[in-house]
């Protein structure tokens, strides 16, 4: 993949070697005492502005980061770049009615992290969350999915970055209303099907983006497709499943088999077509 020297996204904010704060501790202990102080002086309640020390202290960070993984900042944030251009230019274009497309964040982290959909491990792999509109990224994963998942390759990590970036597209055009309301039902296989249909759109959009990236901005080098097909092979849920547990059970399934997450990268490449991704809740899951 073409990426070095590129322009990079500026919404990516690389908080490896911080800490979250400790709960009303330090600066935050004196802030509170202040606050009841002042509560009692001027009779009023004092709840309010204690959770917001509370939460301001559990967001802080406690030590900078320096210079780590200078290569893997500037990977992801040229990807982010590309995913910026391609979906800015794809949403104008091609959604009528809709609100200008606005970018997520993107968060590299390394260990553990707060967001907006609570704490977070590394173990977790990247993720999007919808509540604070952000892609969190921690790049030890990209060494697990070389070693561990047997697919190594910048374009395959492209992909991930991709899929997720893919799920802000989703929450962005409301597509993932569909799975809130089944959520909501508590039907435990019915939510499970809805989250297979979920990610297999987000690979489908996934594709829809390298297709045009790679028109926008010839990103693409030999053997980068294959990268990107043997990554989503290689997560599939069957697959990892086996490689878990020594067998397969599909009512589990949250992601899609290994077979569709490869066929649906790659029909999102081979058409580029934005409005493709609706036939994934319209069609019967044993046709996905």
């Amino acid at each position: 993949m073409r990426w070095k020297g590129r322009q990079q996204s500026e919404n990516v904010e690389d908080v490896r070697g911080m800490r979250p704060g400790v709960k009303m501790a330090g600066g935050g202990g004196f802030a509170v005492l202040i606050i009841i102080i002042l509560a009692m002086f001027f009779n009023f309640e004092p709840q309010p502005l204690l959770d917001a020390v509370e939460q301001a202290g559990a967001n802080a960070p406690q030590a900078q980061a320096s210079g780590v993984d200078d290569e893997y900042r500037e990977f992801i944030s040229v990807v982010l770049r590309d995913n910026e251009v391609v979906w800015e230019k794809l949403i104008k274009d091609q959604v009528r009615g809709g609100s200008a497309y606005r970018p997520p964040k993107l968060r590299i982290f390394s260990d553990q992290i707060t967001t907006g959909c609570g704490r977070a491990n590394a173990a977790m792999g990247p993720f999007y969350c919808p509540a604070d509109q952000t892609v969190y990224i921690d790049p030890t994963f990209f060494r697990e999915l070389k070693r561990r998942h047997r697919a190594p390759g910048d374009f395959a990590q492209a992909y991930v970055i991709a899929h997720e970036v893919a799920h802000h597209v989703q929450n962005s055009l409301g597509l993932m209303k569909p799975i809130e309301k089944v959520r909501r039902s508590g039907d435990k296989q019915a939510i499970n099907q809805a989250s297979v249909r979920l990610e297999l759109q987000a690979d489908y959009l996934a594709g829809v983006w390298a297709h045009h990236a790679q028109k926008e901005f010839q990103i693409l080098e030999k053997g980068d497709i294959a990268e990107a097909m043997n990554a989503a092979n290689q997560i599939g849920d069957d697959t990892l499943q086996r490689m878990s547990q020594g067998f397969v059970i599909p009512e589990r399934f949250t992601h899609g088999t290994s077979k569709q997450r490869v066929f649906w990268f790659k029909e999102g490449l081979r058409t580029g077509d934005l409005g493709g991704c609706e036939q994934l809740f319209t069609l019967d899951y044993q046709d996905l």
